[in-house]
């Protein structure tokens, strides 16, 4: 398989993974996610495992912030056989509680194709900021 078909079929699940939790519908990432993935918390500081506690995490932001801005730069796909690394600057400026802040990073992803279809195995967020705003 060539590279650049490659590049754009992690490039679409990555797409397929922010327009879910984005547009309210962070059930729909289940079947985006490895079973066993794994997220690793800003500055390494703990990880939540497996598939359910990621998608938790999604529907429990979902269901109490509201964001007020998003914007992503600096997309950034590569991949080797069967693995793909995207990562992508962010900014959002979200409400949770009352209290609105203002989030930015670098968001990684690590996916793994399985049986035809690329999975989400490994996600962390670098160099995040929040702030009120």
């Amino acid at each position: 398989m060539e590279e650049r078909p490659r590049i754009a079929e992690v490039m679409e699940a990555m797409d397929r993974i922010n327009r879910a939790w984005r547009e309210g519908r962070p059930r729909e990432l289940a079947p985006l996610f490895h079973p066993e993935i794994v997220m690793v918390f800003p500055s390494f500081r703990g990880q939540a495992r497996g598939r359910d506690a990621l998608v938790g995490g999604f529907v429990d932001f979902c269901e109490n912030a509201v964001i007020h801005e998003y914007e992503e730069t600096d997309h950034h796909v590569d991949v080797v056989g069967h693995t793909g690394v995207a990562s992508f600057a962010f900014e959002m400026v979200y409400e949770r509680a009352g209290r609105r802040q203002r989030s930015k990073g670098r968001d990684m992803w690590v996916f793994a194709r399985h049986d035809g279809v690329w999975l989400a195995v490994w996600r962390t967020m670098f160099n995040v900021e929040e702030q009120p705003a």
